[in-house]
């Protein structure tokens, strides 16, 4: 993605800042979670530039939308997430350490669904349940045993 999209996604934008651009601009996912979390899935595959301009946003609590001028408050909780090795990462000089340091208060290493089969059952009756309950008409029956048996990779 370029990074001109991932700005405008986390940050926002004004009016005008690039062709295509909705009239009157538009919140990022930063403004959206203020007062709240944001999940920033893949961490690890965010380019150098954009990393500067997190590092900031979380440093100095506000966001300056593409184009635009004026900050803007924000008070966001932050979870991350990546596959990626990190630490690697910044010896390879590909991740900054600041930004590594200040994202990781809080480590948990989850191994993949694959490796955790007796979980994939239980999640996937909850997202099933949470589902069906937003499309009430739906009758549908988890075929338990096949998915069971299913290889996930």
């Amino acid at each position: 993605m370029p990074n001109r999209c991932w700005k405008a996604e986390l940050f926002g934008y004004e009016e005008g800042a690039f062709t295509g651009s909705r009239r009157g601009g538009r919140a990022g996912l930063f403004e959206i979670a203020h007062g709240g979390t944001l999940f920033l899935d893949e961490i690890g595959e965010m380019p150098l530039p954009l990393q500067t301009r997190l590092l900031r946003v979380l440093e100095e609590k506000e966001v300056t939308r593409v184009g635009g001028h004026q900050p803007v408050p924000v008070d966001v909780r932050v979870i991350s997430a990546t596959h990626c090795n990190l630490e690697e990462d910044m010896r390879q000089g590909q991740f900054r350490r600041d930004l590594f340091y200040r994202l990781s208060i809080l480590r948990l290493q989850l191994p993949p669904l694959r490796e955790r089969v007796t979980d994939i059952l239980p999640l996937a009756e909850s997202f099933l349940k949470v589902s069906l309950a937003a499309a009430e008409k739906l009758n549908c029956r988890m075929q338990r045993e096949r998915f069971i048996r299913h290889k996930f990779q």
